[in-house]
């Protein structure tokens, strides 16, 4: 089986799914990239994120709706709600605890990895 693409979708791709990324970016089991839906993140969710995908982790249900909604017009990946607050910085530890048990416990249930 080749390895699932992974995309951690953030608000601002500043803390949350920055973050995943950096924890998970030399994981063998599959690749992840990060992206946030705000014009003003670091690096902005795009088609060929979402083309990329086999899998979009979100952290909070309305980004979830706003994805389906800007791009309706493609055929989207299964999008996951991780439900991880705003609450955090950059690589906080109880951040990366909750990112890596949400994570795996994902991968272990969708892709028996």
């Amino acid at each position: 089986m080749t390895r699932p693409n992974l995309l951690v979708i953030c608000g601002r791709n500043k803390r949350r799914s920055r973050t995943a990324e950096h924890i998970f970016k030399n994981d063998s089991r599959f690749n992840i990239r990060s992206a946030g839906l705000s014009p003003q993140s670091n690096r902005k969710i795009s088609e060929s994120d979402l083309n990329w995908a086999d899998q979009v982790l979100v952290m909070e249900a309305d980004q979830k709706t706003k994805i389906r909604k800007v791009y309706q017009h493609l055929e989207l990946p299964p999008i996951e709600i991780l439900d991880i607050a705003d609450d955090y910085e950059f690589m906080d530890e109880e951040l990366v605890d909750t990112l890596k048990v949400k994570i795996n416990s994902l991968l272990a249930i969708n892709y028996d990895l």
